[in-house]
């Protein structure tokens, strides 16, 4: 039996969101990802098949809408009301998960492309140049069926992600530890730590390495004060 058989609201709303992925899916709706394929980049490990079938149910359950357009795209999937509601409830869960049991992220967890994605809509747009940058990304303890190079391709007015050589001159080399990475866009340590480590380096002319630190917002979670106990060494 698919549902819980109790009319309590925990329990219906439960039939709905506790399904594997649902609220992965909702997290990347409310960060702005509209079309398929933008859905999929922020749950990579995700079958197509799956995400499409999630979005149906989650149409079905009146928390999304899919819209057509006229730009031969597909469809594009947007938030309900009901839909909209949820933001307090899946920011809580991403505190909740930031306070108490990220000691519990395994190597397994570490997945360049999420992390590489979650940057790019979190570029401050206004702070970069007035012509193009491209940082390449090399990571030195990924798993072989993960990507170790990724690029961002940084423009005035759009940045993209390319998972394969865009065929530009790289600006910028940002090389290391995709953990440290993480710490660094997680609130765990700042950038300037992770350069003194010796784990993480960027390449490239002086004046966009020092101004690239300030062209990336940390993630929304990395303000989240964690206890102590759950502190790692390094930052304690």
């Amino acid at each position: 039996m698919r549902g819980y058989g109790q009319f309590c609201p925990v329990a219906k709303a439960s039939e709905v969101l506790a399904e594997r992925w649902t609220p992965l899916v909702i997290r990347e709706l409310l960060c702005g990802s509209h079309r398929f394929n933008e859905l999929q980049h922020g749950v990579p490990l995700m079958s197509r098949s799956l995400l499409a079938k999630r979005l149906r149910e989650l149409e079905g359950a009146g928390i999304i809408e899919r819209r057509r357009g006229d730009d031969r795209r597909g469809p594009s999937y947007h938030l309900t009301p009901a839909g909209e509601e949820l933001r307090p409830i899946i920011d809580g869960l991403g505190g909740w998960g930031q306070r108490w049991v990220r000691d519990g992220v395994s190597q397994e967890d570490l997945d360049p492309r999420l992390l590489i994605w979650d940057m790019q809509r979190n570029i401050e747009i206004q702070a970069l140049p007035p012509h193009r940058v491209v940082v390449r990304f090399r990571f030195t303890d990924v798993h072989a069926n993960l990507p170790r190079v990724t690029w961002l391709i940084l423009d005035p007015d759009e940045v993209d992600v390319c998972y394969r050589d865009p065929g530009f001159d790289v600006d910028l080399l940002v090389e290391g530890h995709l953990r440290v990475l993480i710490g660094v866009w997680l609130g765990d340590l700042t950038f300037a730590a992770a350069l003194r480590s010796g784990e993480l380096r960027i390449e490239g002319p002086r004046s966009l390495v020092r101004a690239f630190p300030g062209w990336l917002r940390r993630s929304a979670f990395a303000d989240i004060e964690r206890p102590a106990k759950a502190l790692p060494a390094a930052s304690r």
